[in-house]
């Protein structure tokens, strides 16, 4: 078992924290060119790729190494800042922390009851580990194409969706198609994931380009009691 940082923005650790998140898709990086599959050859994952030439093809395989496995225990990293004992918040201060998820107004940080000085809200990147009030349990780890997520996978990475009064039973239904979605919850997932991604790497692993994802689900745990 390993213990191993996550990033989740503000969204998504709420989502976590109301049980409504069990899974996570992490682009696969480093692909070589001419990737045409991703499969689990018994022992390990492997990106396929070849070329062709004068008539021939030459297959060859790259391992990949996972972000994490079966078993493996993450800390969330999420928007935080170090309170001071004066703070008018007292939303879920964890040690001396706080999180920009469990504040009513998360526009500001902390506010120093003496001074008046707002405490501004830091990276998740920055969270130090002793930080860490989230502890996720990997449960599996899988390898699709991004536009292979359905409803109900984009539901377990926290995306309710907008359902039609009719429930999908109506016929011809003008507001839903028949589809007992107004919106279905692999839409919001679609923005969302695009929100996340650079510009400049939206041709590569924006939802339009689909690419090679992990496919990480875990489960809510109790800090190791290594880690206390």
């Amino acid at each position: 078992m390993r213990v191993l940082p996550i990033l989740f923005n503000t969204e998504m650790v709420r989502a976590i924290l109301d049980g409504r998140k069990t899974v996570t898709r992490r682009v696969i990086k480093g692909l070589p060119d001419g990737t045409y599959d991703v499969k689990f050859n018994g022992e390990e994952w492997e990106a396929l790729f070849g070329t062709v030439g004068k008539g021939a093809c030459f297959d060859f395989y790259k391992e990949l190494k996972l972000p994490c496995q079966t078993g493996d225990i993450l800390y969330v990293r999420e928007t935080w800042q170090e309170c001071c004992r004066n703070t008018i918040h007292s939303q879920i201060v964890h040690n001396k922390y706080c999180f920009k998820a469990s504040v009513d107004n998360p526009i500001y940080g902390c506010i120093d009851r003496e001074c008046g000085q707002i405490c501004n809200w830091k990276p998740s990147i920055h969270m130090p580990k002793e930080a860490a009030r989230i502890w996720l349990k990997v449960t599996d780890v899988r390898v699709e194409r991004l536009q292979d997520i359905d409803d109900e996978q984009a539901i377990k990475e926290g995306f309710e969706g907008e359902r039609c009064h009719c429930g999908g039973t109506a016929y011809a239904c003008t507001d839903c198609y028949n589809s007992g979605w107004i919106e279905p919850p692999f839409v919001g997932f679609m923005y969302t994931w695009n929100s996340t991604i650079k510009k400049a790497d939206l041709d590569r692993y924006g939802w339009d380009a689909n690419p090679w994802v992990w496919v990480i689900a875990f489960e809510r745990c109790e800090k190791p009691e290594e880690e206390k």
